[in-house]
């Protein structure tokens, strides 16, 4: 290649980024703090962190299992199931008091098809007690043991077609990153305020002293400890800083939002065996967890629900709820 070819490529302006990227790059810089936006150049440095974080929420929202039947016949005979839900009822229970359904179902597109996919989230929960147990010929009731159970079961993004549903969880996915980092600007703005009041009551008690203590040298370093770490508040603050911060998150998503697979051995009654056995009844389930920004894990898996099961869960939710108004 000529050296004025390798001219021309460098002078060549650069190909525009995939449409996808530049609206995502647009909603990103919609959603992030106001302060943020101040950088200069925003939108250029952001196309390939963007894109970055774009690629990783695809792969997380692919990496979903299911989608698996939710109803009172997989309750029986989907281990899964049975885990999720102390009984057949409370699925009718989580259908019928979740808001992201209730609105679904007014919408003319819940009419498109006899049934619709969600996120279905859960928190694994584990507690210890003692049980029965046969242990060699002997019925024992004081058997340590551990039982498997989950609390809130939630619904997000109910939608005819899965591939709708998994288009929506992953602006979602993208969104809950976003309100990671501007969770974490607020957090610095929290540190700055605590830190001015700090420094300003530092500052006036070694005004008094100076002119009364013999050795002042301990509050005078006390002082420039604060002012010091006032400054770095400060710069951390700055609309460029905030803006390489941004990106430096964008690169590494899987801090904030990951998937972490899960194998449980399990019974019907949702006792724990820790070792591998034989017995039929016990099954291993097999479930991704999701860890967000609150630290807290909740199984994910995408599910699929009948549209008719749906409304009569919801409408035996606000029966009741009108008798118990009217009561």
């Amino acid at each position: 290649m000529s050296f004025l070819s390798v001219l021309a490529d460098l002078l060549k302006p650069a190909a525009p980024p995939d449409p996808e990227v530049s609206a995502a790059t647009e909603r990103v810089i919609a959603m992030v703090d106001p302060m943020v936006r101040a950088a200069p150049g925003l939108a250029h440095h952001l196309v390939h962190a963007v894109s970055h974080a774009l690629g990783y929420c695809e792969g997380l929202v692919a990496a979903l299992p299911g989608p698996i039947e939710i109803n009172r016949q997989a309750f029986g005979r989907d281990p899964l199931v049975h885990a999720l839900f102390a009984t057949a009822a409370d699925i009718d229970a989580m259908l019928g008091r979740s808001e992201a359904v209730q609105q679904f179902l007014e919408r003319p597109e819940c009419w498109a098809m006899d049934y619709f996919h969600a996120l279905l989230a859960a928190r694994r929960q584990q507690k210890r007690q003692f049980g029965l147990a046969q242990q060699g010929e002997m019925i024992r009731s004081d058997v340590p043991q551990e039982i498997l159970y989950f609390s809130d079961q939630t619904l997000i993004e109910p939608c005819c077609d899965e591939a709708r549903t998994r288009a929506r969880l992953r602006a979602k996915a993208l969104e809950s990153l976003l309100t990671t980092f501007n969770a974490h600007v607020a957090d610095l703005r929290l540190a700055r305020d605590s830190l001015r009041a700090d420094a300003w009551s530092e500052h006036q008690q070694l005004a008094h002293w100076v002119s009364t203590a013999p050795d002042p040298a301990p509050r005078q370093r006390r002082v420039a400890e604060l002012d010091q770490q006032l400054q770095e508040n400060a710069n951390a603050l700055m609309p460029e800083h905030l803006a390489e911060a941004l990106i430096d998150f964008l690169d590494h998503p899987e801090a904030a939002l990951s998937l972490t697979p899960i194998h449980i051995r399990v019974d019907r009654l949702g006792i724990v065996h820790p070792e591998a056995s034989s017995d039929p009844q016990i099954q291993t389930l097999s479930f991704p967890e999701l860890s967000t920004r609150d630290r807290r894990q909740h199984l994910a898996t995408l599910v699929r629900i009948s549209r008719d099961e749906a409304l009569a869960a919801v409408a035996t939710a606000r029966d009741h709820q009108k008798r118990y108004i009217l009561i």
